[in-house]
């Protein structure tokens, strides 16, 4: 299937290679997996194997022929015609294992953890960049997003693709992360509009991140456990 670069489309090559990503996941036999962006099929048929229900999310015109083809011998796998950004997530408990479009990835980490409904885990497959900015409190830049989703998630980068596991091959590197729900999280989702918020602000004024008694700490450099404390002292108390 040639790629179309406005869809940042880079498809893996060896089912062998998801059966490794799928052994570095927490997947059950019991569970409901979307994978969104599922191209040929490639990842379905791996999971159908290894999950009881399969939801294949795919946008691309041009796929769903071939993706229908490769899935139909597998009766646990539906295919849905949808785009990432827009398809019905379902109410009941669900997980996320999916090589997404690169250029997406943003959007689509902010829909799945800001959902009323959030996946308990999600696997993805991104450049190794953007999961770097969503690990909080490793010593290294964390992005906004990575701020965003700390109260309730926890990430962590469970294996490093090389470039030629893709046709073709992506420009940049690649790592499969992790995004574990918390089985408690550190804040209320009543909260969680509130708290994002006030990260926001943190982030674009740091005039005023300045003033909020944080000393030389820069946004990007604060734990989940600082931006907790920060957020019930000053966040919670101004937007009453």
């Amino acid at each position: 299937m040639k790629r179309l670069p406005t869809k940042s489309q880079n498809f893996l090559r060896k089912p062998s290679l998801v059966k490794t990503l799928a052994g570095h996941s927490n997947l059950k036999k019991t569970d409901t997996v979307y994978d969104i962006g599922a191209g040929s099929g490639i990842i379905s048929s791996v999971l159908a194997e290894r999950c009881s229900r399969v939801i294949a999310v795919e946008h691309d015109a041009r796929m769903i022929t071939t993706l229908r083809d490769n899935v139909a011998k597998f009766d646990n796998v539906e295919v849905v015609v949808g785009d990432a950004l827009t398809f019905a997530l379902p109410d009941n408990e669900y997980k996320v294992f999916a090589n997404i479009p690169f250029h997406l990835s943003s959007p689509i980490v902010r829909r799945l953890t800001e959902t009323t409904n959030p996946p308990s885990a999600i696997y993805l497959i991104v450049q190794k960049q953007f999961a770097q900015k969503l690990l909080i409190g490793d010593y290294s830049f964390t992005g906004l997003l990575g701020a965003f989703i700390a109260p309730l998630f926890e990430v962590r980068i469970r294996y490093k693709l090389d470039r030629t596991d893709f046709w073709p091959h992506p420009a940049v590197d690649t790592v499969f992360i992790e995004l574990l729900r918390r089985k408690s999280p550190l804040l209320p989702s009543t909260d969680m509009p509130r708290y994002r918020a006030f990260v926001e602000q943190c982030f674009s004024r740091q005039k005023y991140f300045a003033t909020l008694g944080v000393g030389d700490v820069k946004p990007s450099e604060m734990t989940a456990e600082q931006w907790l404390k920060l957020f019930k002292a000053k966040g919670l108390k101004q937007s009453k």
